[in-house]
Formats: structure tokens, sequence, C-alpha cells
């Protein structure tokens, strides 16, 4: 289990580049950060012991902190107490050795002295809590704080009561919180962290920035679509009685700086930033968005390592590695104890990469012994393709490459092997790329049951979809791109759930992602807090089915 650990933390380092660390049972030093592993009986009131900083630092450090998952083996952030011209903080050592580079010297420990400052004998049959704490002019918090054991029984006579000394601000603010043992946590406990968290704040009229590239050539329309589906949330939020004051502006191309914009006087009081595009845009932008304690959410890139270090980051579109963990799940979920064919139905060039989809998706099967899989290559006979097939189970056909070529060539041959009538159950699963050749091939996904997966799908034929798509149509005079995503959608899709959400629950938005009132058309919310002190990452998917009853099923897996 410690070699777990240590792995763990190992990773943490090298995921964030080693400056320094010291590797002790139970924390790492990193760049004048403390990484603490939890330990089996450790509370929030002995880490500030431990640390001596108080339980809010250590929970404005940690936003995905809570009293539900303050577990053992998770790993949070203590906090620097000093100014940032001398950051190393100084923890009492609780572990009997520690390796310190690059001249980390972190203080001896402070001095250790009697919690009490008297024993107290109870002589009376009837004497309470009330009134020794009355008698020692001390609170009952701090006397239970001082005696743990008094929480769940009553005095008895010849009891020895510790009587602590009076207490600093600092004490005073922990004093309440309660250890935890075997997993349960106590009342006073579960009080401490409660008033620590900053109380819900009601939100009146909300301010919301987008910064984009407006004016560069190459992603102008579809920055402007995102823009224009925006506005259309906005517009239906305020026919709800829901109050939006809403600042554009352009970024430029990628290049470009964008400190000017963030040195606009109203920058400071937004509530709320969609953007940027560019890469380079999102440093400085994330930046801001931590200083100043401002919700920044990102739609479009899936590759920022920022989200993992700054609290306020909501990356909209999934990472891969996220992303690809999901579909795994799901597809063994979905089609267990299937035979699975890869197809590679074209040949493919010189410089051909395999899709790392399949790659990870092979990779994956070799280890689920449910499933069985057979791989055919660009054209065999036809005795060879009805081979790989199972006449007892169900088939999942894999092409090997997502391309609209590879599906105008793939039907033809499915229909030449099998026929129209067949007793085989063969469905086919392939790649978000599909979703943009419905026109083309509608007919033969509902004929071979498809599947798809996606981050984003549009139902074209939903009620809802209709009313937008005409509503856009009436605003702009115009159709929107068919591009993957939409953009005109995600710019609504967002707008509506984010600002929604914060005008409905503000400062305790966090708190209740998954219950904002809103079926968005095109991409699902599945927010996902990366570690502690981190942002979140959406992890929606979709399977995205197209039924041989000729019904298109979204699946949204929880």
């Amino acid at each position: 289990m410690k070699s777990v650990k240590q792995l763990l933390l190992f990773l943490i380092i090298c995921f964030f580049g080693l400056n320094l660390f010291a590797q002790g049972g139970d924390l790492v030093y990193f760049r004048h950060k403390i990484f603490h592993t939890i330990q089996e009986g450790e509370t929030l009131y002995k880490l500030t012991l431990i640390y001596q900083i108080s339980t809010k630092a250590i929970l404005d450090a940690n936003p995905g902190l809570s009293i539900n998952n303050f577990q053992t083996g998770k790993v949070i952030i203590i906090p620097s107490t000093q100014t940032s011209k001398n950051p190393e903080t100084t923890p009492v050592q609780t572990t009997p050795r520690r390796e310190q580079t690059d001249n980390f010297n972190p203080p001896p420990p402070a001095a250790v002295m009697s919690r009490c400052r008297q024993m107290h004998r109870v002589t009376k049959r009837k004497e309470t809590i009330y009134d020794i704490s009355k008698e020692y002019g001390i609170s009952i918090e701090e006397l239970i704080a001082a005696n743990p054991e008094l929480e769940d029984r009553t005095l008895e006579k010849g009891d020895f009561i510790c009587i602590p000394y009076p207490q600093s601000p600092l004490s005073q603010t922990v004093s309440k919180e309660r250890s935890m043992e075997n997993g349960i946590v106590s009342t006073t406990e579960k009080q401490l962290i409660n008033e620590t968290k900053t109380k819900k704040e009601a939100v009146g009229t909300l301010r919301a920035a987008i910064i984009l590239p407006f004016t560069e050539i190459e992603s102008r329309s579809r920055m402007v679509e995102y823009y224009e589906g925006f506005l259309l949330a906005v517009d239906s939020l305020k026919r709800t009685g829901i109050s939006v004051e809403l600042y554009v502006y352009d970024s430029g191309e990628s290049k470009a700086s964008i400190s000017s914009i963030l040195k606009q006087k109203e920058m400071y009081e937004m509530d709320i930033i969609f953007g940027p595009l560019f890469s380079t845009h999102i440093k400085p932008l994330a930046d801001f968005a931590l200083t100043n304690k401002i919700r920044l959410v990102i739609p479009f890139t899936s590759k920022t390592n920022e989200v993992f270090d700054n609290p306020y980051i909501y990356q909209i579109n999934t990472p891969q590695t996220y992303l690809h963990s999901e579909i795994h799940e799901h597809f063994a979920r979905e089609f267990k104890d299937a035979n699975v064919i890869i197809w590679n139905v074209t040949e493919q060039p010189e410089d051909y990469r395999e899709d790392e989809f399949l790659k990870e998706i092979k990779q994956y099967l070799s280890y689920e012994k449910s499933f069985t899989v057979q791989t055919l290559n660009v054209t065999p006979n036809v005795n060879i393709i009805k081979d790989a097939f199972s006449p007892t189970r169900t088939n999942i056909l894999i092409p090997a490459s997502n391309s609209n070529i590879t599906l105008i060539k793939l039907f033809p041959l499915l229909t030449a092997t099998f026929g129209k009538v067949r007793e085989v159950d063969i469905r086919l699963f392939g790649y978000p790329e599909w979703q943009t050749y419905v026109k083309d091939h509608i007919d033969e996904y509902f004929e071979w049951d498809t599947y798809f997966y996606s981050s984003f799908y549009t139902n074209n034929l939903a009620p809802e979809t209709v009313t937008f798509t005409g509503n856009y149509r009436k605003w702009y005079s115009k159709d929107m791109v068919n591009t993957y995503p939409k953009y005109g959608i995600l710019g609504y899709d967002t707008g509506f759930y984010f600002l929604k959400g914060l005008f409905t629950y503000g400062s305790e938005f966090e708190n209740n992602l998954s219950n904002v009132s809103f079926t968005p058309l095109q991409i699902g919310f599945k927010f996902h807090r990366v570690n502690n002190w981190g942002g979140f990452i959406n992890k929606n998917i979709f399977f995205v089915h197209f039924s041989k009853d000729h019904e298109i099923i979204k699946t949204n897996f929880e």
C-alpha cells in the first residue's frame, strides 16, 4: 500500500515538473507546496496542529475537499503560512526521515507543551460539563476538544478532566473539530467544515465575459457562430427573469496579447468568463481567473494543464485519456460477451497512424476475457468474412478508419456478404466523425444497427433542436455550418447551463453541478474535479444508436 502511495506522489511530481521534493511517509515538498497524503485516523483537526494553520486555509487550498471525501489515501495541498518572500511552510515533523534537496531546510519542529493547564477531579455526583466550563471560564467546545471521550458519555464521580489553556484566535478556529476514527466523522467536525465553507451568496445580475478571436480569418466564422448561439441562451434566460450583462472582447490572433483586455476595469467584476480559443491565451487568462476568483469556462481545447492546478477552470472538451477510459467502461457494459471484429476495410497509406481509440480498445479487450476479438485485413473473400462473425453471439464490427470513404466501401461489402435478410446479429460501432456523414448514410446506419461514441451529438429531429434551429435561422437569416461540434449549439448549451446554474445556486454552484435544470441540445455536463486543488473536466460521453426500428437513441451514461 505504501509503495502505491509513493508512486502516486511521484507521478504528481513528474506531472508538474520536477523542482524539489522531500519524500516521507505522508508528504512531499514541491515548489514550496506540501502535498500531504491523508493517513488512517487523521483528521482536519490533527492537520491544523501538525502544520500550524487554520482549517479555513486548508479548505481554501483544496476546494474539492469535503466531509464526504476526507479519506485515507487522498492527496491534499498544505498551503504556505509565510509570505511570498519566505514561502517555506514548517510542519511539525511526524515522519522519521526526509531527504532534503535544493537547500530546502525547514526549521526544527516547535516545542511540545502539555495541553492541560491543570487536571480537575469530579467530586460531585451530578457535576456536568457545563458546570466545569463555567468554573474555569472556558467554553464547552474547548473542554470537549481537550477531553474527546466526554462527547459520548456523562461525567462520573472520580473522573479526572483536562482543563486546557486559554485558546489563541487560531486555536479557536479549529477547536470545534473532532477526531475521525474508522471513517466515522463526529458532529463537531461536520459543523467545523460546514461553518468554514463560504456561505451561499445570492446572485442578482450576472456579469459574463466572452473572449474569442472574432477577427482572425481562419476561426472567425466558428467563433461568431458560438457567440450567436450564446446570445440565444441569454435571450432565453432573460425571458425567465434572469438578468445578464454580457461583455464581448476580440482576443485577436494566437500571437496577440490579451493583457489589455485583462486590464479593463469591468473584468475584475465578472462572475464568469468564457474562452479563449488559442492555447497561448489560456495561461494568462487562467492566472487572471485564479487571482480574482472568477470561474473560467474553456469551451474548445482538450489539451491544457492549467485545469490541474486551478480550481476555477471548467474544461468542456474531454481530454482523450479521460474520454477513452469512459468509452471502454461503457463499451464493456453495453456489449458484454460480444464477438468484436476490427476490419481494415481500405489500404492504409505508409504514414498511417492507428487511431488512439482503436489502439486502446484493442488493448482493453485483450484483458476482458468475456470478449472474443477477430481482425480482418482489407478485402478478404466472403468465406473468411463470414468465419469472423459468430452465429450465436452479438457481433460488434469496428472499422479501422473513421473516414467516409471507409463507410462507402464497407456497406456494399456487408450487404454482398450477409444479404438484406440475415440471421447473424451484427452491429456497427464507430467514431464521432460519423455524425457528419449522416446525410450520406442514414439508411445504412439504421439497417446495420449503428453506434458511435461522441462527446457532442445533436439529434436534428428532436423538438428542442427544431425550435432552436428555427430561432437561429430567424435571428441570423442563415443556417449553422455542419461541423462537429456545431458551434452555435455549443454556445447555447454552455451559456445556458453556466448562467442558469450560477443564478440558481450562486456560490454553491460547485456543489450543485448535476442539479442544474437544463437539458443540453448537443453536449452533456458531467463534471469531475481533477484533484482537491484543481478544476473540473467534463467526462460526459454519449453512445448514439441508430436502431433497426429507425429510432435515434442517445445514451448518456451516469
